[in-house]
């Protein structure tokens, strides 16, 4: 214990940074302050304002903690070795998710379209998130190799920003579908009940595993072994916060559980 309190004593504030959509952001900051109240030390969570690939305060390792989606992940990894460990990811209740820490994406088309399989969706408009996204980009673009379509199989492809904004586009029929990420939609269909009526899944792709919990090595071993106990352990407080998210718990995940999301990475690389 007391080795234990030594290196928390030399950790004076846990630096955090979330680069998932913002409608989990509130959920992130109780996981957060959650995890400083066992170490009894600070917090701090920003979003990021980047692609993580290009975010300079975690390529100079100045974050301890990142909430990040497993193909940025991985393709950072792959450049800066041994700086990032992944910790925990989240395995949501509902029985689509299989007591596992997956997730999907959901292509969506506006409900009263006449669009009803992927194959109607030949010379349509399709927006996405963000290039650098493995629901919203990089596994529609996979799904369209495992398809035997074109590369031109879409009319137009626009880059919306988020997948909030992909939502919205779809059901106020500006663009014709979109992939979102499964939990990503569940929350907004939550959040926004209304939207239900203007929108429809037509195919999903996956399973994926989930974007999890990163923690930096340049903590000490043992601290990130209270971290991952501390969230594999949560308290009444995190399990009220998971329950209203819809996550039934946390499990443990390891860096190699994303390297399928890189195979795909490199096979569209070679396809487009």
């Amino acid at each position: 214990m007391a080795y234990f309190e030594s290196q928390v004593t030399r950790l004076t504030k846990l630096r955090a940074v979330s680069y998932l959509a913002p409608n989990w952001f509130n959920f992130y900051e109780t996981i957060v302050t959650y995890l400083g109240c066992v170490l009894g030390v600070e917090t701090q969570l920003h979003p990021g304002k980047c692609d993580p690939l290009e975010d300079f305060v975690l390529i100079k390792d100045q974050l301890d903690l990142a909430f990040i989606c497993g193909l940025p992940l991985i393709r950072y990894c792959q450049v800066v070795p041994n700086q990032l460990q992944a910790l925990v990811a989240p395995v949501m209740q509902a029985p689509r998710y299989q007591n596992r820490p997956i997730y999907f994406s959901d292509v969506i088309v506006n409900a009263a379209s006449n669009l009803a399989s992927f194959e109607d969706l030949a010379l349509k408009t399709v927006c996405y998130n963000d290039p650098g996204s493995n629901s919203g980009y990089n596994l529609l673009r996979y799904r369209l190799i495992q398809g035997g379509h074109p590369k031109n199989f879409f009319s137009k492809a626009i880059q919306s920003g988020s997948h909030q904004r992909s939502i919205r586009w779809v059901a106020d029929g500006l663009v014709d579908c979109a992939a979102i990420d499964s939990v990503v939609l569940e929350q907004e269909l939550c959040d926004f009940p209304e939207l239900s009526e203007y929108l429809q899944v037509v195919e999903v792709l996956g399973a994926c595993p989930m974007p999890p919990l990163v923690v930096a090595q340049h903590l000490d071993a043992y601290l990130i072994e209270q971290l991952q106990f501390a969230l594999l352990n949560p308290d009444v407080e995190l399990k009220a916060a998971m329950q209203r998210v819809g996550v039934q718990r946390f499990a443990a995940v390891k860096l190699e559980d994303y390297n399928v999301l890189a195979e795909i990475y490199d096979a569209n690389l070679q396809f487009f």
